[in-house]
């Protein structure tokens, strides 16, 4: 699913999506997390541009499930079972970037391993939103 461009008729529409509610330092945890797949992804990016597979394989790892061991057991009691798995999913999809990038050196196949991986990120942003706890 892509995204088409938002008009003005769109941002009328009411927000469907599930609404996450977390302290502020696990809502901040959680789009840091967020914050470090998108530039994580630029630097893949730029990397395959340069056919430096080297860089996307590091990238990539930095960003696999071991990126996700410092997550307080709190906070992962306070996230949905679905999100939770979805967020596991992307994890492990780097993990899966980074060996095949190591191991194959395909440039192409690490482009639509990328396209796998942003479309769990899209499908993400489009089911929930996460906000603070109002007190």
């Amino acid at each position: 699913m892509l995204f088409a461009a938002v008009s003005i008729a769109d941002a009328e529409e009411v927000d469907t999506r599930t609404v996450i509610q977390l302290s502020p330092q696990h809502r901040a945890l959680v789009l840091g997390e967020m914050r470090q797949f998108l530039a994580g992804l630029q630097q893949m990016t730029q990397a395959l541009s340069r056919d430096d597979m080297e860089t996307v394989s590091r990238e990539a790892r930095s960003l696999g499930v071991s990126m996700s061991h410092h997550m307080p057991a709190d906070l992962k009691q306070a996230l949905p079972l679905k999100f939770r798995k979805l967020g596991h999913s992307v994890h492990s999809s780097f993990d899966q970037i980074a060996l095949d990038a190591e191991s194959l050196g395909d440039g192409q196949h690490t482009l639509s391993q990328l396209g796998d991986t942003l479309s769990r990120c899209v499908s993400c942003h489009s089911a929930y939103q996460i906000r603070e706890i109002k007190n």
